[in-house]
Parts: C-alpha cells; sequence; structure tokens
C-alpha cells in the first residue's frame, strides 16, 4: 500500500498501501543486508561525488513554474540533473524538478533551505512550498526556503508508466474481501501484465530507495548546502534513514514523521502485512466513532452495527455501482483514506448515511475516482513508481501460492484492506529485473546531530512499531508519540503539543530531554449534522 502523505496535514495527496506477517513466519528468507561501506557500492558511491560535485557548481536556475504544476508566485521552480545510474554518472542523466518559496524572514532569520519529501513511493512533494502560508508553517517558512521536489520517475522527473493510464483507472471495479479462485486468477494475471508493462521502461532497475537517497544528496549539493535539513513523511520516512546510513556528515536536521519500519526482514513484504492488520484496527475506530454519533448518522449504535451498514451499501453497490462508477472498489479506497486521516470521517459517515436513505449523490461525490487524461496519467504514474521501488528494493515471494497462504490467513482476523493490499503489490512475485537486498539503516553514537522522529500511536499506514524500530537503529534520535491517535503525519498538524516539540526542533535543534516525549491526542472529528 502506497505511504503517501498530505504534506503533513497540509495539501491532499494519493494515497494507496504496504503490510506483515512475524519474521518467523515470513515467506521471505531474512535479507542479508547490503554492505555498506564496501566494494559493492564503491561505484556508485563515487558516482554521487561526481553528481554532486556538477550539482553544486550547476547550482539551481530558479523560474516561473510550468503551467502543469499549477504552482503561481511566490513558488518557482527549477530542475537538477542526476545520472540515471550512479555506477555510471558520465552516462544518461535525468532531471528531477523542484520547487521553492524562499524564507520570508529577516535576514538574521534565515536558515537555508528546508527539503521534504511526502511518501509513496510515488509521491509528488512540488506542491510543498505552499505550506509556508499556513498559520502552523509560518514560522518555519520564515527560517527556511520550503523546498518540494518530484523524485525519479514522477510527475516531470523522468516519468515511468507501466500500463495505459485508461486502462488502469477503470471503473466500477469488485473488491472481495475472501476472493474466490477465479478472481485470484483473475488478479494474477493483471500482475503479470502490469509487471512486464514496467520491465518496457529503460533503466527501470534504477529506481529504488538507495537512488532515491541518492538524489537527495545531489539535490543538497545544488541547493548549495553544506548539510541537509529535511523532512521525509511516510515513505520519505525510509529515503531519510537510508541516506543518515549513505551520508551521515552531511546530515543537518532530519525529521522522520510517521516512519516505515526500517528492519530489513520487513522491507517491503513484512511491512506490507504488517499494515493490512494495523488497518483492521483503524478501521474499527472510526467506526467507533461513528457509533458514538449514532443520533447523528443512523448507522449503528455500536462498531458491529455500523459494520452492517456499510457491508448493506457494499453488496448493493455490487449488484449496481452509484453512478455507474463506485463500485465495491470505489467505496473501499474511499474508506480507506478515512483509516489515513480521521478529518475525513464526519464526510464519509454522511455519505453512508445519505446512501441508506436514497441519496447516492454523496457518495459519488466522494467516491467517483478523478476523471481525465491528467488524473489517470498521475494516477497510473505513481503507481508505476511505487512498484518499481518496492519491487527493486527487496526480494518478494516469487509463488503465488505464498501470497495466497499468508493473505487468506491474515483477511480471516483483517479484511477490511488485507487483499486490496496484496493486489496492489502483486507485481512485485512476477518482477523481471534483479533486486537488490535492502539497507541495514542504523547509525552508530555521535554519527548523526540529534534527529527527531514523530508518530501517532494507532497509525495504520506506517505501524507505530516502525517508529520504535527506527527509534532504536538511528542513534540519538527521540521519539514524540502521539497517544491514542491514528492520523497519517502529524508534524505542522492538528496537535498544538507535536507541533511545539516540531518547531523547537527544526528551528532551534532542540528535541525533548528524554526519548519517549508524548502528547495527547488531538481532538476528534465534529459529526457533519
Amino acid at each position: 500500500m502506497r505511504h503517501a502523505l498530505r504534506a503533513t496535514s497540509v495539501l491532499c495527496a494519493a494515497a494507496g498501501s504496504l503490510v506483515l506477517s512475524s519474521p518467523a513466519a515470513s515467506p521471505v528468507s531474512p535479507a542479508s543486508p547490503i554492505p555498506l561501506p564496501g566494494p559493492v557500492a564503491a561505484p556508485e558511491r563515487a558516482g554521487v561525488a561526481v553528481a554532486a560535485a556538477r550539482a553544486a557548481v550547476a547550482g539551481i536556475t530558479w523560474g516561473t513554474c510550468p503551467e502543469v504544476e499549477e504552482l503561481d508566485d511566490p513558488v518557482r521552480c527549477g530542475t537538477v540533473s542526476v545520472p540515471l545510474d550512479y555506477a555510471n554518472p558520465s552516462g544518461k542523466r535525468i532531471e528531477l524538478t523542484v520547487s521553492r518559496v524562499a524564507a520570508r524572514g529577516e535576514k538574521s532569520e534565515r536558515q537555508g533551505a528546508f527539503v521534504f519529501n511526502p511518501g509513496g513511493p510515488g509521491g509528488n512533494g512540488m506542491y510543498f512550498p505552499l505550506a509556508g502560508a499556513m498559520p502552523e508553517w509560518k514560522r518555519i517558512g520564515a527560517a527556511y526556503d520550503l523546498v518540494g521536489y518530484a523524485p525519479r520517475g514522477v510527475g516531470r522527473s523522468a516519468p515511468i508508466s507501466c500500463q495505459d493510464p485508461k486502462r488502469f483507472a477503470k471503473a466500477p471495479t469488485q473488491s472481495p474481501t475472501h476472493p474466490s479462485a477465479s478472481y485470484k486468477k483473475e488478479r494474477v494475471a493483471q500482475a503479470r501484465s502490469y509487471a512486464a508493462g514496467c520491465a518496457k521502461n529503460p533503466g527501470i532497475e534504477h529506481y529504488t530507495t538507495l537512488d532515491n537517497a541518492r538524489d537527495l544528496e545531489v539535490l543538497r549539493a545544488a541547493l548549495g548546502e553544506r548539510k541537509l535539513t529535511y523532512m521525509g513523511a511516510s515513505y520519505g520516512t525510509y529515503i531519510g534513514a537510508v541516506y543518515a546510513r549513505l551520508f551521515p556528515s552531511h546530515v543537518r536536521r532530519m525529521v522522520f514523521d510517521s516512519a516505515v519500519d526500517p528492519d530489513p526482514r520487513r522491507i517491503w513484504y513484512g511491512n506490507n502485512l504488517e499494515q493490512s492488520a494495523a488497518f483492521e484496527r483503524r478501521w474499527s475506530d472510526f467506526r467507533t466513532w461513528v457509533a458514538k454519533h449514532d443520533r447523528t448518522y443512523h448507522l449503528g449504535a455500536t462498531p458491529e452495527e455500523v459494520l452492517r451498514s456499510y457491508e448493506k451499501v457494499r453488496a448493493e453497490l455490487a449488484h449496481e455501482p452509484a453512478g455507474g462508477k463506485v463500485g465495491p472498489g470505489q467505496l473501499q479506497s474511499a474508506f480507506l483514506q478515512a483509516g489515513y486521516y480521521d478529518d475525513y470521517w464526519p464526510m464519509r459517515a454522511a455519505a453512508l448515511s445519505a446512501y441508506l436513505k436514497g441519496d447516492p449523490k454523496p457518495l459519488i461525490g466522494q467516491a467517483t475516482p478523478p476523471s481525465g487524461a491528467r488524473a489517470e496519467l498521475e494516477n497510473e504514474n505513481a503507481t508505476a513508481v511505487y512498484t518499481a521501488v518496492e519491487c527493486n528494493d527487496a526480494p518478494w515471494p516469487t509463488d503465488f501460492r505464498v501470497w495466497d497462504r499468508d493473505n487468506t490467513a491474515l483477511a480471516k482476523k483483517a479484511p477490511f484492506e488485507t487483499w486490496d493490499n496484496a493486489w496492489m503489490n502483486l507485481p512485485c512475485a512476477y518482477w523481471s529485473t534483479p533486486r537488490q537486498q535492502p539497507v541495514d539503516v542504523r547509525t552508530a553514537p555521535g554519527e548523526l546531530p540529534p534527529t527527531l522522529i514523530l508518530a501517532a500511536e494507532r497509525d495504520a499506514a506506517t505501524p507505530y512499531t516502525g517508529a520504535r524500530e527506527l527509534n532504536r537503529r538511528i542513534a540519538g534520535s527521540v521519539l514524540v508519540t502521539e497517544r491514542n491517535a491514528g492520523t497519517h503525519g502529524i508534524g505542522g498538524g492538528a496537535n498544538a503539543c507535536v507541533n511545539g516539540h516540531f518547531d523547537a526542533y527544526v528551528l532551534e535543534g532542540r528535541v525533548p530531554e528524554r526519548s519517549g516525549a508524548s502528547c495527547a491526542a488531538h481532538a476528534e472529528p465534529t459529526p457533519l449534522n
């Protein structure tokens, strides 16, 4: 499942899937971590040095953003050239698009560039500089140039595609929680086809987290920064963690918001199973909230009654899609967003309630996939990048019987998202390029300055166990937890306590005196009448 984020509650970005069985039950042999530094990595290390030196000389020429970006002044745009293959820095280069809003404060306040990655893989961070206009970000926007970018493969950054976007965007679709043998056979065929389509992209093997971290180092040099100040959200935390492993002496400040579990044994098959289990817990949280407001929504006074209301809608949509476009697959996608962000809860509950009262318009409005050539192109492009990075990063089971066994077992206790998540990742079973071994992310005491990890205790997209694992692996990191909350991405969001720690670190380099600092949950959403 894609780990994309709304710029830490800033702006909307697509959300998809990731997942977990225990390491002992994992069908993938525990990965041998990549030996860094070592002879295998030596050509790439040299290539990064060459590319960074070039970028430092070239810098970035900032100008008006192309119309397709829909970014007006004061946002400025430019490009950074990086090698497609860092082992061959003199070979083919690709251009990464970058955006910036200059620091708004006095010259004495300014601290350089603050680079943000929203996750994915496949998330596009070009919109990020707009965050500076929001009250929660004004102090940071006064002190820093806010810099966003589209990672390799995303948007206009040497985009890749694995399927005709129109075919990819078909709707309505089914979404069985316990799929039949014939349905599984159909999805296996689709996964094979999608993997084959991805393989047609030249250099597809160079779309990896390692290459994303190397690109970040070149971007640092192009910005003229001696050291990097960076915030990664969701999958962006994994890019940051790998960067810290590769270039520890170049880290100034680093925020990991909603952290991916970096344990090499969990990248990525295990993480995706764990994510599906976590979404079941968050789905229960949503239904508990709806039941609490039964006087408003009339969907049931208990979570079980709310589930029956949802399943009734699901069954009706399987028989007759709403508006011709909203079937069970679109319903599930819409309610999956409520698992990421609880500010969706009131509108999703209202749409479900209205549908059962005979008015399908709110549900059609919320669950119909974005239409039009551009939306279809962006959706398929994000999925293509997600697929390439996750399939390249690590070994995956290549026998569908393993996927079938693990997901059938998990779906018995976590039916909400399990199989949809499996289908999204299944192309990795049929991937034709060699797989990497995941990087053994860890740093020794003193290698890095203090770093900050932010996590919500009931986050489903990146379960809280991942934040704790990262905290153990990054020496000197400090974990701030939002207790009894599950919004995905909490820095610069709705919690003043979290934002206090966030601002203190980014603006002053201060972290809580002890790891394990916590904040009470932000207020629950207010129901829509």
